[in-house]
């Protein structure tokens, strides 16, 4: 492709670009790179470089690039009905359609869908719904979220306070006061090193009572998590964790949000990963994986019990005053038809739970016994390498010293994609979840590589 044209300079002068350091980014000192293509698990940039996209986007393009079964469904869409809204009892024939696909997907107990934009709208929604739920049931004081610090649940005002890391929080004068914090589901980062996983479920339980006795169970309306933590460290929760927490829940009547914007639709080997660990939520967030990112959208799905009363709070009040004016988009439910389509098609379920196991496995198995790897974990398609300074003192390196953003620059020239995770030197895999054996070694073999390079 011709590249002498001035498209590298506009971008520079003229696109504020999320999660960025954006004067660095416009004083040319940060990289660059314009995306024009993919296939399968790679990309390629304008420059003719291709690189094995090891993060899937942003754990979004889940079937993989260039599916023309997706696009073809867009178009046709587009064609057909590019827009109308869905207030009202509007819908169209993609809207409904999906609607009944997501619910012969969801975990038993759920009743409705409601369709966003994505994750983040999808964890306002749900909010506003915990909202109204307890207004309709007379409880006006019981509105709190509990979260968990190291949690990613998006960011915007509410949501940016659910999330529990400290890049989403400073400046912004989050978190605001309806959202409290509790312990992340961390065992690697445990504070006593001679916790069993036993011990430390229990602990977390004991941090989740005591935050519940200070605050009043009276105040408090809701819990939100990820069922295995993203942004946070890509970290499988230990051992009986969810059984021990919903126990908590279920006796002081609050809710349970699972967060499945990451795990929905297949990353770890189940359709959801509330039915992977038992967990029973009253509400599910999804988003990610419903189009495969071909098509901005996102699902809210309400549990029978949350919906009986949504329903009696219409009764009462009237019209429910929730809404976008892109809910229900006809063509990013057209992409999640023909993305939910492909996904059964291509077995790519059953391909999350056995590449992907394979894939964390060897890379365990690979870097495992290096002194600077802490620890490699996974579940699924997701893989998480923890980089520290002492192995066995669990002694971590200095952010300043950018160890882990160093491994995935050195990647990058090996042309696959990780992605350094915030608040510590974690690499972080979730790559599409066509991802092949061969193409899981060569990740494996690539971060090999660079760990070498960069601590030896």
């Amino acid at each position: 492709m011709l590249t002498n044209d001035k498209l590298a300079e506009w971008d520079r002068e003229s696109f504020f670009h999320p999660s960025t350091h954006l004067a660095q980014f416009a004083r040319g000192e940060a990289a660059q790179r314009i995306v024009t293509g993919g296939e399968g698990v790679f990309i390629q940039d304008r420059d003719g470089t291709r690189l094995l996209d090891g993060f899937a986007g942003l754990y979004c393009v889940n079937v993989g690039y260039g599916r023309k079964e997706i696009a073809e469904a867009i178009a046709d869409q587009a064609r057909e009905l590019s827009y109308y809204h869905a207030y009202a009892g509007h819908g169209s024939e993609a809207s409904i359609t999906l609607a009944k696909m997501v619910m012969d997907r969801a975990p038993k107990g759920m009743a409705r869908v409601y369709f966003g934009l994505g994750g983040s709208d999808a964890n306002e929604t749900n909010i506003k719904l915990v909202w109204y739920y307890n207004n309709i049931l007379g409880r006006p004081e019981k509105k709190k979220i509990i979260s968990r610090w190291r949690g990613y649940h998006g960011s915007g005002l509410m949501t940016g306070s659910l999330t529990g890391l400290e890049l989403f929080h400073k400046k912004f004068d989050l978190p605001l006061a309806q959202v409290i914090h509790t312990e992340a589901p961390y065992y690697y980062r445990r504070p006593q090193l001679d916790m069993s996983e036993a011990d430390f479920v229990a602990h977390c339980v004991e941090q989740l009572e005591a935050l519940i006795a200070r605050e009043g169970a009276d105040t408090i309306a809701a819990f939100i998590g990820e069922p295995v933590l993203g942004t946070g460290g890509i970290v499988p929760p230990p051992a009986g964790y969810w059984p021990a927490i919903q126990k908590v829940l279920d006796r002081h009547d609050i809710l349970l949000i699972s967060d499945e914007v990451v795990t929905g639709f297949g990353r770890l080997g189940t359709m959801f990963g509330s039915d992977h660990y038992g967990m029973k939520p009253d509400l599910i967030t999804s988003a990610k994986g419903l189009t495969s990112a071909y098509a901005p959208l996102s699902a809210s799905i309400v549990g029978q019990r949350m919906w009986d009363v949504l329903m009696q709070g219409t009764d009462e009040n009237g019209v429910i005053g929730h809404g976008w004016t892109y809910s229900a988009h006809p063509i990013g439910a057209a992409a999640g038809i023909a993305n939910l389509k492909l996904i059964d098609e291509l077995g790519l379920v059953k391909n999350a739970g056995e590449t992907g196991n394979y894939f964390w496995q060897t890379m365990r198995e690979a870097l495992g016994d290096h002194p600077n790897v802490g620890e490699v974990r996974g579940e699924g398609m997701l893989c998480a390498v923890e980089l520290v300074a002492e192995k066995e003192k669990r002694q971590f390196f200095d952010a300043s010293e950018g160890k882990g953003a160093k491994v995935v620059a050195a990647m990058l020239k090996r042309g696959v994609i990780a992605r350094a995770m915030p608040q510590g030197d974690i690499l972080g895999f979730a790559p599409p979840l066509c991802l092949t054996r061969a193409e899981a070694d060569q990740i494996v073999s690539v971060t090999r590589d660079s760990v070498a390079e960069v601590l030896g």
